[in-house]
């Protein structure tokens, strides 16, 4: 069967969909992709696919380009010949549906990594995203969810053929259990003190991600001994180091940009920390939970499928900089307690492996 996978840009299909594309080459499928190619496409990727076409989606709903995109993919999928089209991100995602609607035998799934639909989402999401994705849905064969209130909400409020649940888009656990470098060695690259109670967290540097919370909940830590490493770059770089500077914590906090070492980096730490107001389902913090480390992060959708209270973390509401500070004072004075909490997270993060995420796509693509 010819198969088409669509992405509003190309880092979707390099970060996520390689392992899946494999997949269905395996199964003796052929597979096209079809995106903006704003990221050179990687090589292992360009191996496994027969055709690649650029198509010039645009990430803004206002976007003029995006009608250009929508007759581009509408001539794409007219003269394919596909059994299958697997289309992910919003914008792509409606183009897509809204052409394979009038082609016969077209069967189209797809995978929403995060309706902006949620609970606590503004008013203005609701008002602009679930009327669009309510009409588009009834043009759906299959819609993958890759978190528990999306998939509650997909099939009770949604009108595709069928909603299916699979925990994420498969993150490779084994990778992290190869890492050779050590704690000390790490620290030492990192200037920490080997001493030290450390902190991570992972994310680009902007509004969402929160970092600010993690920050002030180190100040309300009020502990010397405590250091915190923050991984990203994005446009609050500039306002986070100026309240690293204003909270007195220049000695304890360190940005270190983008890092293509984050498994390495993640051996060097005690407890991730991720107080983020909106995720689908954190890659980032299932690396954590794959380098045997407890989790403090935000009750929110997505973080709530990958941590228990009390079990492998702490879950605290986004803006609640006293809970955080809690939570890490808990884990400083009670070191016995890491190991046990990190244990746990390796063991509820295998559920969203590479394994078991591509066994339960195998089951659902054998069925066409």
């Amino acid at each position: 069967m010819r198969i088409l996978y669509v992405t509003t840009i190309s880092n979707t299909l390099n970060a996520f969909l390689i392992p899946h594309i494999k997949l269905l080459k395996e199964m003796g499928h052929e597979v096209d992709i079809a995106c903006n190619i704003v990221q050179e496409l990687k090589p292992e990727l360009i191996d496994v696919v027969e055709k690649v076409y650029p198509v010039e989606f645009q990430r803004s709903i206002f976007n003029r380009k995006n009608i250009k995109a929508f007759q581009s993919i509408q001539q794409i999928l007219r003269k394919g010949n596909y059994g299958i089209v697997h289309t992910h991100t919003p914008i792509a995602s409606a183009c897509v549906r809204l052409c394979a609607k009038n082609i016969p035998n077209l069967k189209v799934i797809y995978t929403a990594h995060g309706f902006h639909f949620y609970n606590e989402a503004p008013l203005l999401n609701w008002l602009t995203y679930y009327p669009v994705e309510k009409a588009l849905s009834k043009y759906t064969d299959i819609i993958i969810t890759i978190n528990q209130e999306d998939y509650n909400r997909a099939t009770h409020s949604l009108n595709s053929k069928r909603v299916v649940y699979i925990p994420g888009v498969g993150i490779d656990t084994k990778s992290f259990k190869r890492i050779q470098t050590t704690k000390s060695k790490k620290r030492e690259e990192l200037k920490i003190p080997q001493n030290a109670f450390l902190l991570l967290s992972i994310g680009e540097l902007n509004q969402n991600k929160n970092h600010e919370v993690g920050l002030r909940a180190l100040a309300r830590a009020n502990n010397r001994n405590i250091h915190y490493v923050i991984c990203g770059t994005g446009p609050l770089e500039d306002h986070l180091k100026k309240l690293v500077n204003d909270l007195g914590l220049r000695d304890q906090v360190k940005l270190v940009g983008y890092r293509k070492d984050i498994g390495e980096v993640c051996k060097a730490a005690d407890v991730f920390v991720f107080p983020s107001y909106r995720e689908g389902l954190p890659v980032s913090i299932m690396e954590a939970m794959s380098s045997n480390l407890p989790i403090i992060c935000s009750k929110i959708r997505g973080n709530t499928d990958l941590v228990r209270e009390g079990y492998n973390g702490f879950l605290h509401d986004p803006a609640d900089v006293d809970g955080f500070a809690t939570s890490i004072n808990h884990f400083y004075s009670h070191p016995n307690e890491l190991a046990v909490f990190g244990g746990r997270s390796v063991e509820l993060v295998e559920k969203f492996s590479n394994q078991s995420v591509n066994s339960q796509l195998q089951l659902l693509y054998a069925e066409f």
